[in-house]
């Protein structure tokens, strides 16, 4: 007797069939959630774009606000705003970076994973709630000053700092570590020598990231920066001129004219923003490819 051979069939199963078609939607699911993230952000742009465009202009840029009569300028607000925003990044940055490089390099487990907590639940707390903490602390009894609304965005960005300081260090294989404690090269030696010089790119990456977030917060300037005289100045000691508060103030104001300036000062912030992400991205690439070769 001649065995029978079984049948093969190329042709797709029932289960297999719904598989596909299961993957093709959950595709067309995510495609279509995509567009969606970038259509709002398009509506958005071009929304600001377009009511900004009647007072965007260079005089807009290089004078500061008027007191009286025609409407000036926000060259003021964008010093202000790079000073405080400068002076955010140096209190910061340093706090972040040395906090990742205690949490990767020296504590113990359980330690980090208090400390991780706590930034989490610093990089989830509503700014607004931060202003009202530095009122307290740097306002009240003194004066509004750049320098308490710099202290309230550097508690906005030091986690942020801290956790992308923190995963790119992760990133740094354990061979590098241990070939230089091999050598007989101590442990921050090891650290400050081959660690950080590795993740340098990562580190302005979030950084970047967070004065990106930074620069357009509002809620703990209106606490601590919002009283100031609008001329041009540089005394940190004092209420400087800043792009959020001005841009709030103008929204409260009944003048068509300066709900046009700040449609345009919002939309220099957002240009800001992007310039930001971009640099960002691009650190982040250049890190990448160097931790590949």
């Amino acid at each position: 007797m001649s065995a029978v051979t079984p049948e093969l069939s190329l042709r797709p199963a029932g289960r297999l069939r719904r598989r596909r078609v299961v993957n093709r939607m959950m595709e067309g699911f995510g495609t279509a959630a995509a567009l969606l993230a970038v259509g709002v952000l398009v509506l958005v742009v071009v929304s600001v774009a377009l009511r900004a465009a009647p007072a965007i202009s260079w005089h807009f840029l290089t004078t500061p606000p008027a007191l009286f009569g025609a409407p000036g300028g926000i060259s003021s607000a964008i010093i202000g705003s790079g000073l405080i925003v400068g002076m955010a990044t140096g209190m910061a940055l340093p706090v972040g970076v040395l906090g990742a490089v205690y949490l990767t390099e020296f504590s113990n487990p359980r330690v980090a994973a208090v400390i991780q907590l706590c930034l989490d639940i610093l990089n989830g707390m509503p700014t607004i709630v931060t202003g009202i903490f530095v009122y307290g602390l740097l306002v009240i009894g003194h004066v509004q000053s750049a320098f308490a609304g710099a202290f309230a965005l550097a508690i906005v960005m030091l986690p942020l700092v801290a956790r992308a300081s923190q995963e790119v260090l992760l990133l740094v294989p354990q061979s590098l570590r241990e070939a230089s404690l091999a050598l007989g090269v101590s442990r921050w030696r090891t650290t400050v020598g081959v660690v950080l010089p590795t993740t340098l790119g990562g580190i302005l990456t979030g950084t970047v990231i967070a004065v990106a977030r930074a620069a357009g917060e509002t809620a703990p300037l209106l606490f601590t920066c919002s009283i100031f005289n609008p001329a041009v100045s540089t005394d940190v000691t004092h209420a400087l001129p800043n792009i959020p508060v001005l841009i709030f103030t103008y929204s409260e104001q009944p003048d068509k004219a300066l709900h046009e300036q700040a449609w345009a000062a919002a939309l220099v912030l957002m240009a800001f923003v992007l310039v930001a992400s971009l640099a960002a991205r691009a650190l982040l690439a250049r890190s990448r490819r160097k931790l590949g070769q």
